[in-house]
């Protein structure tokens, strides 16, 4: 599973476009999104970096979580 915190993600309309851009470039992936927290998890995507990519494409600032 890959983690981050996006901690400019901060309504719903955040939410949408984050699991947009991460099911844009990973389409076969699960995402599970705590607004609350600022986590975004990402389950069956290949490649952290790309997700990691997306997400700051649309708009945001991920920091991986280890």
């Amino acid at each position: 599973m890959i983690q981050f915190e996006v901690n400019d993600m901060t309504c719903g309309h955040c939410v949408g476009a984050v699991t947009a851009a991460v099911k844009d470039v990973a389409p076969e992936a699960t995402i599970s999104i705590d607004l609350a927290e600022h986590a975004v998890r990402v389950e069956g995507a290949r490649d952290a970096g790309v997700v990691e990519q997306a997400i700051r494409e649309a708009g945001y600032s991920p920091s991986r979580k280890v």
